[in-house]
């Protein structure tokens, strides 16, 4: 056996125990669980879009203690500040000037209701999510690897909160559209919740660790992609960008496609897809699977589209539907 494809069986039992213990305490929520898995190996940032009550900030929480790191919530509120993410300088008078690092200095970052704050607090994330530094005063942090961020977003109320910038908004990777669970999932959450038990009492415990993330962030990397693939790759983001070209019909609705970043986003997650089913290469099939989380923040549509109601989802199963594979 090739010794890629036997770190490969390793990753794939790794990712496994991962799941299983996640399971312990989030019910049903499994698309979600693996795509935020995904985002983890791509080295990538999640906005987690749901309403309420549905286990978002939960399921962060939980796969921070399985994935043996380290967890801080940031809740996003109006008066947030900066320097209340990132840290800041003071003086006393027997130290003298010294750093007090946020609470951006972790491995597990979740920033709870990050549309809550405006633009000039949302935009502190930027460099740390970017660079994976932080600039304090003078000086200059780097943030200690694995580090993930998962912000997330109330789609129901426009009282009191902001639209996330443009160029926020493209710097995470994937952004999933939390659902409700199904009545049968729903009906094992009555006796499993976090509301009536604490997350201590559902016997979690770490099977990974820092250096296991990074070591399966790097197998991710090493996943092999053909020209062929990267060539659908890059004709699928064209067709967001010149829809007429591919008679994308829905295409009149889109005011800007996906930039380059959607392009390497799509990259990655399709090595990371095939990562997880246990493969060392790519197929069409995990570009498609990754499609939906990678563009659908890309994608911005015009004001007529905005007016129709249009979803981006639609845009992009037309897009898979007639942008051809070869």
């Amino acid at each position: 056996m090739k010794k890629i494809e036997k770190e490969i069986e390793i990753c794939q039992k790794d990712i496994e125990n991962i799941k299983k213990e996640i399971e312990k305490a989030v019910i049903g929520q499994d698309d979600i669980v693996k795509n935020c898995l995904k985002a983890l190996l791509c080295h990538g940032h999640v906005l987690l879009e749901g309403v309420p009550g549905i286990g978002k900030t939960l399921i962060v929480r939980v796969l921070s203690m399985v994935s043996g790191c380290e967890f801080k919530r940031i809740q996003f509120t109006v008066d947030l500040l900066p320097t209340d993410i990132i840290g800041i300088t003071t003086y006393d008078k027997v130290k003298g000037f010294y750093t007090i690092k946020g609470p951006i200095f972790a491995n597990f970052v979740i920033a709870d209701e990050i549309n809550r704050s405006p633009p000039k607090t949302q935009s502190a994330l930027l460099e740390a999510m970017q660079e994976r530094q932080v600039t304090i005063g003078k000086e200059t942090f780097h943030i200690e690897e694995p580090f993930f961020v998962v912000a997330t977003q109330n789609p129901l109320e426009s009282a009191g909160v902001y639209t996330l910038p443009e160029a926020q908004v493209d710097r995470f990777l994937l952004k999933l559209n939390v659902v409700y669970p199904s009545i049968e999932e729903e009906q094992d959450i009555l006796k499993t919740n976090i509301s009536l038990r604490k997350l201590e009492a559902f016997g979690l415990k770490p099977v990974a660790n820092s250096k296991k993330i990074i070591e399966m962030q790097d197998l991710t990397k090493r996943i092999f992609l053909s020209e062929d693939i990267e060539k659908y790759i890059v004709r699928l983001v064209d067709a967001t960008r010149n829809p007429e070209k591919y008679k994308i019909k829905l295409g009149e609705y889109i005011e800007y496609g996906g930039s380059p970043r959607a392009s390497i986003g799509l990259f990655i997650a399709s090595k990371a897809e095939a990562l997880i089913n246990g493969y060392a290469f790519v197929t069409p099939q995990d570009v498609k699977k990754s499609a939906y989380e990678v563009l659908r923040h890309r994608i911005l549509l015009n004001y007529e589209g905005q007016a129709e109601g249009i979803k981006t989802d639609d845009i992009i199963k037309e897009i898979l539907s007639r942008v051809p594979i070869q």
